[in-house]
Order: C-alpha cells, then sequence, then structure tokens
C-alpha cells in the first residue's frame, strides 16, 4: 500500500508540475489600524506578481467601513496593475443607493465587483430583495464581471440544499459571472456540491474559496458561524499548538496545499484566496500549484 501511495503522490507533483493554467484570485478587508494597514500593502506587493485574475476587498455593513472600502480599492486601482473588485452588499442599502455607487465604480474605471446579499442585522425582518436582485441591478448600470457566493455545505439560512442551489441558479441566470464558495474542508462536499451545479445547468465556472489556516481557534469560530464541517483530522491536525504559531504556519501551509492539490487533479483551474490580509500561505500554496511571478496564469 505505501509504494502504491508514494506512485500516487509522485504522480500527482508530476501532473502539477506541467500545469501551467491555473488562475488565481485573493481577497482582502480593509484595515482598522495603521499597524494592519502596512500588513495589507505589503501582501498585495507581495501577492501581485503572481498576477491574480482579480483581487477582492471585503465590504462592512457600516459607512465607515465601507469609506475604507473604497480607499483601498482605489489606492490599488492607482498603484498596482491589479483588477479590484470590491464587495457590495444588498441589505443595507436603496436601489438608488446601490445604483450610485455601482455607477462611481464603474466611472473610477472598477470593472469587476463581487454580489452578495449581506447579512441581515439581527432583529429586523429578513428583506424581500437577494443578490439575484443586485446580479441584476449591477447588468443594467455597466457591464460588469459579477461574482456571487455559493455554499457547498448549504447556505446557514437556506430552507434546504436545493432551494439554495436554486437561488445559485438564480443569480447566475441574472447575469453572474462566476461564483466562489465559502471556505470548506471537506473536499468532497465540493465536488458534489459541483456536479449538482452542472445537473441543474448552472454554467459559471464554481471556484473554490480557500480559508488557508494560521489560527485554528479563529478558524472554529468563522466556521461556527458560517455553519462549516470543521474535520475530526483537521482539529488532530491543530490539536496542541495553540502557543506555537510557527508549526501553526506549517501545519496550516501544508493542509490547504494538499486540498489544492486534489482540486486541481479533480480539474479545477480557478482558485480564490482568503488571506485575512497575510501573504505568505497564499504565496506558498500558490507556488505549489505551479503559479510564480512572470508567468502567466
Amino acid at each position: 500500500m505505501g509504494f502504491h501511495h508514494a506512485q500516487q503522490v509522485e504522480a500527482l507533483n508530476e501532473r502539477l508540475s506541467s500545469l501551467r493554467d491555473i488562475q488565481v484570485s485573493f481577497e482582502f478587508f480593509p484595515p482598522s489600524s495603521a499597524e494592519m494597514e502596512t500588513t495589507l500593502w505589503h501582501s498585495i506587493e507581495r501577492l501581485a506578481p503572481l498576477k491574480p485574475r482579480f483581487v477582492s476587498v471585503t465590504y462592512g455593513a457600516n459607512s465607515g467601513v465601507r469609506d475604507r472600502t473604497h480607499k483601498v480599492i482605489e489606492r490599488i486601482h492607482n498603484e498596482t496593475q491589479l483588477q479590484a473588485a470590491p464587495h457590495l452588499t444588498l441589505v443595507d442599502a436603496s436601489d438608488e443607493e446601490l445604483r450610485t455607487l455601482a455607477q462611481q465604480y464603474w466611472d473610477q474605471g472598477v470593472r469587476h465587483i463581487v454580489a452578495l446579499r449581506g447579512d441581515v442585522p439581527q432583529g429586523q425582518p429578513n428583506p424581500n430583495r437577494y443578490a439575484s436582485d443586485l446580479v441584476s441591478l449591477l447588468r443594467d448600470v455597466g457591464d460588469f464581471e459579477i461574482s456571487v457566493a455559493a455554499y457547498p455545505e448549504c447556505h446557514p439560512e437556506a430552507l434546504s440544499a436545493q432551494a439554495d442551489l436554486i437561488n445559485l441558479k438564480r443569480k447566475v441566470d441574472a447575469g453572474a459571472t462566476r461564483a466562489i464558495t465559502q471556505f470548506f474542508f471537506d473536499i468532497e462536499a465540493y465536488l458534489r456540491f459541483r456536479d449538482r451545479c452542472a445537473a441543474a445547468g448552472i454554467d459559471a465556472e464554481i471556484v473554490p474559496g480557500i480559508l488557508p489556516v494560521t489560527n485554528y481557534q479563529q478558524l472554529l469560530k468563522f466556521a461556527d458561524f458560517a455553519k462549516i464541517r470543521v474535520p475530526n483530522w483537521l482539529h488532530h491536525m491543530f490539536d496542541g499548538l495553540d502557543d506555537d504559531p510557527a508549526t501553526r504556519k506549517l501545519v496550516g501551509a501544508n493542509v490547504a496545499i494538499e486540498m489544492a492539490k486534489v482540486l486541481a487533479k479533480e480539474g479545477v483551474e480557478e482558485f480564490h484566496f482568503y488571506t485575512l490580509n497575510r501573504a505568505e500561505l497564499s504565496y506558498a500554496i500558490c507556488h505549489a500549484l505551479g503559479v510564480r511571478p512572470g508567468l502567466e496564469g
């Protein structure tokens, strides 16, 4: 068994070394302090030579964070060759405000938007507006490239996996260019989801969202909030490393590289990295996938 496994690993690595068509994108969030601002710009500078398809910047529900999103987008636009894609959420703005904002982005030269419904504030009724409405609105404003969210393990608020799939189809039919998944660790769940999307006639790319883990306790909070299954083996990998950040980083890189390799073998050609504004792990995974400075794709 050992020898057979070693052969498989070698074959997989051999195949990866010849891949030249992998595309990547990176997500950042607006910094809330001078120190975090420095970290963010170091990360952008480090990852820019990998020529990502785009870099997205998340969007807070309150206007202060929204302004910070605009500033980051503007600076990426002015100081780098990268395509900056702002997140835009529906729940905290009227259609009129959203149209104005989308027009401002278009006039700034932004051509790609990540369109999300956003989290409904606690205690508020569920608005009968969906991400598909935002996609349609953006399509009216300009010929944007539009990415939307997908949930391999089902959206936490969805009535069922089937309802969730129908919702994704609605977003794609409204004009979305690609779907980016919520992060996951259950590769089978992603592959099954991709098959179900194809069967439902969703022809957009279902790009896996990869969260390279450095802080396991923080990951558990994220996963709990988003109802994402954290498998036992992952718990086992990080067990005993709460006070050992150096080893956590190595283990986190290894987990993500192994996942990315299996996904690449299954035909995935585009990856989206939730960087948490750090570059090292995403850079290492891209390197392992053959995405390197000076190489196209």
